[in-house]
């Protein structure tokens, strides 16, 4: 076991970055975005509060990212059969020490924000930093890890989807609407499109380190079906929204996006492996993309 110190190919800072898992971030990114955009069709949208809780998201995902890389490395899930990007810890690139050293000090800043959002939305916004912080933490880490047993989709679509956007929304309006649940629907949707794909790719070396995903468990007719009704079920919500009035038919602008999404559903029918890793950093992009023009439809 080395530290980055010890690679010459690498600086530290090098190192960290693939700790962070950059690809990730869209997932972190998309549902503030629409967040923001819903306080700001309200006319409650608040600066500070709005770019705090994007750099908490940020710092959320990253913190998850690292401590995914260590507590997989304890749990033997991470080897040299590895498809996904390089793993830091299991590279020897960190000693678990220097990862989970990382990891809280990332919770720490985040907590610095926490405090702050508090100041401005009350006691509530202590409650979900804390849920956030805790379903970082237990998704690979403590004795029973939400990723381990099948419920990191549903844990994905919960904090990236309902919290993410609604909590948004929630620091700069202190109060929550209706059209908030139903954005963060087809946000936490795709979020968890993101996990399906990798959960996906990575059946065969999860299933050898017990790593029981709600991928292992379906399979992977399974898991290519899930991708598809997540899609249908995130644009599905906008159509919702305009039949309902709860907002303009302008939120199916959301729709443009159906030409991407189509390409890929065929990636995902028709590869394997380390080879969907194209259609993983597809799908994160895809969701920014889907978050972008949502988003513009609720403005207009």
């Amino acid at each position: 076991m080395t530290d980055g110190q010890d690679n010459p190919k690498l600086s530290k800072a090098q190192i960290w970055l693939l700790a962070a898992r950059p690809r990730t971030l869209p997932a972190a990114v998309s549902p503030v975005i629409v967040g923001i955009s819903l306080a700001l069709a309200d006319g409650l949208f608040r600066l500070g509060p709005a770019l705090a809780a994007l750099l908490t998201a940020l710092l959320l995902q990253i913190a998850a990212n690292v401590a995914n890389d260590v507590f997989d490395f304890y749990r033997g899930a991470d080897t040299a059969e590895r498809l996904g990007p390089l793993r830091v810890t299991q590279a020897g690139l960190l000693t678990p020490r220097q990862t989970l050293a990382g990891m809280w000090v990332i919770f720490g800043l985040t907590g610095l924000l926490g405090l702050y959002l508090t100041y401005m939305a009350g006691w509530p916004v202590i409650l979900i930093g804390l849920a956030a912080i805790a379903a970082a933490i237990l998704y690979t880490g403590g004795p029973l890890p939400f990723g381990y047993y099948g419920l990191g989709d549903l844990v994905v679509f919960v904090f990236f989807g309902l919290i993410a956007v609604g909590g948004t929304y929630y620091v700069q309006a202190v109060q929550l609407n209706t059209a908030a649940l139903w954005a963060s629907v087809s946000m936490g949707l795709l979020t968890t499109n993101i996990l399906v794909v990798n959960n996906l790719r990575d059946i065969e070396t999860d299933r050898k380190a017990g790593k029981l995903t709600l991928a292992v468990r379906l399979g992977e007719k399974g898991a290519r079906l899930e991708y598809l009704l997540c899609l249908a079920g995130a644009y599905l919500v906008p159509w919702i929204m305009w039949l309902a009035g709860i907002s303009s038919a302008w939120v199916l602008l959301s729709w443009l996006s159906i030409p991407v999404a189509v390409r890929l559903v065929r990636q995902m029918y028709r590869e394997k492996g380390r080879s969907l890793n194209l259609t993983l950093a597809g799908t994160g992009k895809f969701e920014l993309l889907f978050a972008i023009l949502f988003s513009i439809g609720l403005l207009i």
